[in-house]
């Protein structure tokens, strides 16, 4: 049985009913509800809304008190038998109870199910009578009859309901049932609703649960997700019955006896209502089910109203089920053949009222048995229409086109078009590996021979290449794309450009943009000299982003803004199938610090996949939005487009870019939070651990990224750890060099607070170095307020002043607010002590402005602890007035069990142990022969287990621990 939830208010008054039942004063109207006299309750709701259950539980809790419960059911098939639910209830006296209750022995005989009732005798108003007299001697703790399902009452039933409510039994009695309002007959409805007026009723309504009450306690245990569990809450309508159903993966309950009790027409009419769905008016339900004339047909559907199972629509034109999930069911609960014969009259029906070819295709397909030129014409457009809007439908609804599709000669063509044009959609769905597989199975259809001039293989090619590129299997996509390009005569010109566009792609995401240098070169000419604009805005992006990833800042600049010129004069048609251009274009002038133009050109983007359902390309141009947004301060706006990319991205598949959205997304999340917030580090280590062991620019990105949140978390050691591996060395020659500066700055500010003093003086001046060559504002500002550090370490304060003074400068003409704003808080302290008071208020003012107005609450956290933030301020030794060392935040008592150890596995206590001796990850992964990324992991779980937020702050849990590394050593 399911927990009860949601309704402890309904059973609270129904227990405060059975309080009052056996006290003297009482409660209530006319007839004094409670107290001494009987009360009817009248618990009324929707199919599964919970009115057994509610009265399950009141039942147990009366019986808890004392009090005696007997139950009874009303049934459509004992309808006949007069007083049935009475009946039932009271054969439930035992013994005990009689004894308990000896005027109990006055019930009529048809009452205790011992005599039949004589209908024809007139005697119903004395049995009435009776029953109301027995039950008003009862004495004790009291007695409760529930009587479920009142819906299905004959009619002596509801004349001895009625005449218990109008004239109330002066005793210890509960009378409770429960009921279907729709389906009740008329006669109780109005027996019961006389009793509210006169007070003898308690009425019950119920209505659906919150989403609250219903999902609360789910997503753990192995659970479906919240968000899975809130689209079952909406599916369900907030119905308990239909909500477990769902949850559990049953079929939606429908009581078997509903369909079995209707007739062959009634059967027919609710088949063909289920499967017209929105057009179940009364003409077309008449043609589907068939066999029927109108005056037949008007009153089945009179009588299924009747039963609740169909209900008129709010404007009385077509006919609708009473819950949403029951027309599945019934089409499921149907014959195969006799579902396929309906789907068929019912398309054969739309096509002739000139119904949307979307709403034909649905019924055509799913009488679809064997190959129909029509039928897989009309599935075919329909595929077509809704190819942008919903890919799973046009990928299910060519796939039914194939199932059928002869397997010769004379169809290989329209079979091959239909295979690509599915793998297309199923990729747009974040099915990569089933679209891929498929692509390869149609490469192998097309030969490694086949012509020069076959376009489709070509395609195909470039498709399946994309897709392996998403799965990080860049040999595999690399090959593919260097074979068909070796091809002769190979394609013609303008899939040449394709072609080699989609490999520049390959060698951007695989960091190895300079093999394909020349190639593309020859093929930008190539388009050029054809006068192909688009082709040449395609090349000019690939060349642009591989340029600046290269740190060739100059001839980026130049591709940029020519593509940008191509670009800005074409349609948004044009664009569309081409919407990878704006995302190279929009990230290539991100990093090049065009913070307006990258804007600029990723909006357009994000609009035009929108429409277009382009989600590879929508994901990656909201991640852009959002790390352009970042950079210029709107912090807030920022974190909004990151959480609507990687949700994107999580429904496509593919570790590499969720991991890269995930990562960015934890750095932009940091500015929001105070310093060291935990979720931060969660989610950057999540966003590392995603792209596992794949080995591409996307990946490196991540896992270099997660040095921000280290560093934020006050682990510095970690920041080197994290940025030496992943960046590859101490010059970080794997980390995109155009970015090199910005992760420089990270090591000299981790240095500076370890003490690598000389580390943090090489570091600074190696970015300074890279700044220069690269001539990136943005860059330079990441330079200069490392050499400010680094002059600030050394005493020089007019020096420190000056650099993070230029830095701010060089951030504001990239229009890059948040890392202005992070100079100028930086370097206030320093113009102060150099005696310009008026310029270092200045600074603070819009530097804290800035962070205001973006959200930067990490910035405006730093600035308020006087420079104890790690990622705003100075290191603790670098003197600046006030001298206020940051020292990492120290866990709550309460986050520190007496055993801190106990929850850790044996390797992580071997780990703990060796990080306690001064060892790096580097160290410790070479000791214990592992991965330094397996390292890290086990390093950031032993942090949230121990509930400490620094190597220093382990070093000393390890330190008080009794028998040092001995504890580590218990297993």
């Amino acid at each position: 049985m399911e927990k009860f939830v949601g309704r402890a208010a309904d059973l609270g008054r129904l227990e405060a009913l059975l309080e009052s039942m056996g006290s003297t004063d009482g409660v209530g109207g006319a007839h004094g509800v409670g107290g001494a006299h009987g009360v009817v309750v009248d618990v009324v709701g929707e199919p599964g809304i919970g009115k057994s259950r509610l009265l399950t539980e009141f039942a147990a809790s009366a019986r808890a008190r004392g009090v005696t419960v007997l139950r009874g059911r009303a049934s459509e098939r004992a309808r006949t038998r007069p007083l049935r639910p009475f009946t039932d209830a009271f054969a439930e006296l035992d013994p005990r109870a009689r004894r308990a209750f000896p005027s109990l022995a006055a019930l009529p005989p048809a009452v205790r199910g011992d005599g039949p009732l004589d209908t024809d005798g007139g005697d119903l108003f004395g049995l009435c009578r009776d029953t109301a007299g027995a039950l008003g001697g009862l004495a004790g703790p009291g007695l409760v009859v529930v009587l479920d399902d009142l819906h299905w009452a004959d009619e002596a039933s509801v004349e001895l309901l009625d005449h218990l409510v109008r004239h109330p039994v002066r005793a210890p009695f509960l009378l409770a049932v429960a009921r279907r309002e729709r389906q009740s007959p008329a006669a109780l409805g109005a027996a019961l609703t006389r009793g509210l007026d006169t007070g003898a009723v308690e009425r019950f309504a119920l209505g659906p649960l919150s989403v609250g009450e219903l999902t609360g306690g789910l997503g753990a245990d192995g659970g479906p997700s919240r968000e899975r569990a809130e689209e079952m809450y909406e599916a369900s309508q907030g119905n308990p019955l239909y909500f477990h159903a769902l949850l559990r993966g049953r079929p939606v309950p429908l009581p078997l006896d509903e369909l079995a009790a209707l007739t062959p027409l009634e059967r027919a009419v609710t088949d063909a209502v289920a499967v017209l769905g929105e057009y179940a008016t009364t003409e077309l339900i008449g043609v589907v089910a068939g066999g029927a004339g109108r005056t037949e047909l008007v009153a089945a559907l009179s009588r299924l109203t009747r039963r609740d199972l169909l209900r008129p629509d709010p404007a009385g034109c077509r006919l609708v089920f009473r819950h949403p999930l029951l027309p599945a069911r019934v089409r499921a609960a149907a014959d195969p053949w006799r579902r396929h014969e309906l789907h068929r009259a019912a398309a054969a029906e739309l096509a002739r009222i000139g119904a949307p070819l979307a709403d034909r295709a649905h019924h055509v397909e799913q009488s679809l048995t064997c190959w129909d030129p029509e039928a897989a014409a009309v599935l075919t457009e329909a595929a077509a229409q809704v190819a942008a809007t919903a890919p799973a439908v046009c990928a299910r609804l060519l796939g039914a086109v194939l199932r059928v599709l002869p397997d010769d000669t004379e169809h290989r063509d329209a079979r091959q078009e239909l295979m690509l044009r599915r793998a297309t959609a199923l990729g747009m769905t974040g099915a990569v590996r089933e679209s891929r597989d498929l692509l390869h199975r149609l490469i192998g259809m097309c030969g490694p021979d086949a012509a020069g001039g076959d376009a489709l293989r070509t395609s195909a090619v470039v498709q399946c290449a994309f897709m392996e590129r998403h799965l990080g299997r860049y040999a595999a996509a690399g090959a593919l794309l260097r074979r068909e390009l070796d091809r002769r005569p190979g394609p013609p010109p303008a899939q040449h450009t394709g072609l080699v566009v989609e490999w520049g792609n390959w060698a951007l995401f695989a960091a190895r943009y300079p093999e394909v240098r020349d190639e593309l070169a020859k093929t930008l000419a190539g388009a050029r000299e054809r006068g192909d604009g688009l082709g040449v805005a395609e090349a000019l992006t690939v060349a642009a982003l591989g340029e600046v990833y290269e740190g060739n800042t100059a001839a980026a600049r130049g591709h940029a803004a020519e593509a940008a010129a191509l670009t800005d004069v074409a349609t948004d048609a044009g664009l569309a199938g081409r919407c990878e251009s704006l995302v190279r274009l929009a990230w290539s002038e991100a990093f090049l610090g065009d913070c307006a133009a990258a804007l600029r050109h990723a909006e357009r983007g994000v609009d035009i996949a929108r429409r277009t359902g382009l989600p590879f390309a929508l994901s990656q141009l909201l991640l852009c939005g959002a790390y352009v947004r970042c950079a210029t301060g709107r912090v807030t706006e920022a974190l909004a487009w990151a959480d609507e990319s990687v949700a994107v991205a999580r429904d496509l598949g593919g570790a590499e870019l969720l991991g890269f959205g995930r990562a960015v997304r934890a750095v932009i999340l940091m500015q929001t939070r105070p310093a060291g917030d935990p979720e931060v580090l969660a989610a950057a280590e999540e966003a590392a651990a995603a792209v596992g062991a794949v080995d591409g620019w996307a990946a490196t990105m991540s896992r270099c990224l997660l040095a921000y949140a280290a560093l934020g978390a006050g682990d510095p050691y970690r920041v080197r750890d994290v940025l030496l591996d992943s960046g590859g060395g101490r010059d970080l020659p794997r980390v995109q060099p155009s970015l090199r500066p910005d992760f420089l700055e990270l090591l000299v500010t981790s240095a500076l607070y370890t003490g690598d003093v000389a580390d943090a003086e090489r570091w600074a001046d190696r970015a300074l170095q890279e700044a220069d060559r690269l001539g990136l504002p943005v860059q330079r500002g990441a330079a200069l307020r490392s050499a400010g550090l680094v002059a600030a370490r050394r005493g020089e304060q007019a020096a420190a002043a000056r650099a993070f003074t230029e830095a701010a400068r060089e951030s504001a003409r990239a229009g890059a607010a948040l890392p202005e704003a992070r100079s100028l808080l930086l370097g206030a302290p320093f113009v102060a002590a150099a005696g310009d008071g008026a310029r270092a208020a200045a600074m603070t003012r819009r530097g804290r402005r800035l962070a205001e107005e973006g959200g930067a609450r990490l910035l405006l956290d730093g600035a308020d602890q006087g420079g104890r933030c790690p990622v705003v301020a100075r290191p603790p030794d670098v003197p600046a007035p006030p001298p206020q060392p940051w020292r990492p935040p120290q866990p709550s008592r309460s986050r520190v069990s007496p055993e801190p150890f106990a929850d850790l596995t044996p390797r992580e206590r071997e780990i703990s142990a060796l990080v306690a001796e001064g060892l790096s990850n580097q160290a410790v992964a070479a000791r214990l022969c592992l991965s330094t990324r397996t390292v890290e992991s086990h390093v950031g779980r032993i942090y949230r287990k121990t509930g400490v937020a620094s190597r220093a702050a382990l070093a000393s849990l390890v330190a008080r621990g009794s028998g040092g590394r001995a504890q580590l050593s218990r297993g």
